[in-house]
């Protein structure tokens, strides 16, 4: 997935002081593609390959990666509200909507808000945003980069990192992220204890993909955010944890391909 060419950059605005950077690419079904707590270089790859079926839109949620946060901008609900904005900004329908981990919960929160019907199919990956008994998910902010890759994927070893080589600036920006996850995370521990019993009311389906080796939010979890909607499948990607498209992307890429051509506009 490398030597793709890059996404082009724009900033849309909106009411009440808010800006939002968006990295776009390619042509046909628009695929809104929603970032997790790494930030969006955790799904530029994946974006910059979807730009070859699609019209591909990858926000930076603000207060990620340097990007201005207004204060009162401080909720997953506000960022769902943001991105339908968005779309609708846009002019766009038949909307597939993948996010990954935090954005899965973004993603999650459009479609109960969806007034308008531009979405047309989720794919969730390894998806956070509601709470499952006996499933908690870790708190992030208190482990280190190699306890949270132990956790992240299949093989850690691949991409644990030596804390003696993060420069004070990627210390920093990795701070910076976190904070801002736990803004828009509310105290509620990576889980709204509502939406679980919402999800009964999207109709639209729905891919709920999961690595198998997720230890930040387990597989177990994964198949109950799938059982909790009325028309959504689970896929496990062996071999991956936390974030397959590092590990498999390319069985991402042909869920996520096959979920698409057959939820809206051939891709």
């Amino acid at each position: 997935m490398s030597n793709l060419p890059p996404l082009n950059t724009r900033k849309e605005s909106f009411a009440d002081g808010l800006t939002i950077r968006v990295d776009e690419g390619g042509n046909g079904r628009p695929m809104l593609v929603l970032h997790g707590g790494g930030g969006p270089h955790t799904m530029l790859e994946l974006s910059k390959v979807l730009a070859k079926r699609g019209h591909v839109l990858l926000p930076t949620h603000p207060g990620f990666a340097g990007e201005p946060r207004p204060e009162w901008f401080d909720s997953i609900d506000d960022l769902a509200l943001a991105y339908l904005a968005l779309l609708e900004q846009l002019d766009l329908h038949d909307v597939l909507v993948i996010g990954s981990s935090m954005g899965g919960w973004i993603a999650s929160a459009m479609a109960l808000h969806d007034t308008t019907r531009r979405l047309s199919g989720l794919v969730l990956v390894d998806a956070g945003g509601i709470q499952v008994e006996g499933y908690p998910i870790p708190d992030v902010s208190t482990l280190k980069p190699d306890e949270l890759a132990a956790l992240s994927y299949h093989n850690p070893a691949a991409f644990r990192i030596d804390p003696s080589t993060i420069t004070p600036e990627q210390a920093q920006a990795r701070a910076a992220n976190v904070r801002a996850l736990y803004i828009y995370d509310q105290g509620q521990g990576m889980g709204d204890p509502r939406l679980k019993r919402h999800l009964s009311h999207v109709s639209i389906p729905v891919l709920v993909v999961w690595g198998e080796s997720d230890r930040v939010i387990l597989p177990e979890y994964g198949r109950a955010y799938a059982q909790a909607f009325p028309n959504a499948r689970f896929e496990l990607i062996p071999e991956a944890g936390h974030l397959p498209q590092f590990e498999q992307p390319q069985r991402l890429l042909n869920l996520v391909l096959e979920f698409a051509n057959s939820t809206g506009a051939t891709v």
